[in-house]
């Protein structure tokens, strides 16, 4: 009796997240390779571009793990919830 987790977004939702994501960062790191600075300003800003986005990623899996977390939480409530309801005899008196 456990039913599948249908999913919440779509290939051409994703897709489009990916993409997005490629031409973000090359546009970024295009222009601070052409910008009018020393070398060691563009290789700064370099460095902060792969920082924000490795940080990015690691807040996305938190986040992500922390609602996989709840929504494990409470597949397990709900399951206990069944089973006492499931044993529960309404019209059972005991002592007789």
């Amino acid at each position: 009796m456990t039913a599948s987790v249908p999913h919440r977004t779509t290939s051409a939702y994703y897709l489009q997240a990916v993409a997005s994501f490629g031409f973000a960062t090359a546009a970024l790191a295009l222009g601070i390779a052409y910008l009018p600075a020393s070398a060691w300003m563009r290789a700064f800003l370099g460095v902060g571009l792969l920082y924000v986005i490795t940080s990015a990623f690691t807040l996305a899996k938190v986040v992500r793990d922390r609602q996989d977390e709840g929504a494990i939480t409470s597949r397990v409530d709900q399951a206990r919830l069944e089973k006492l309801l499931a044993e529960h005899d309404p019209f059972k008196v005991d002592g007789i």
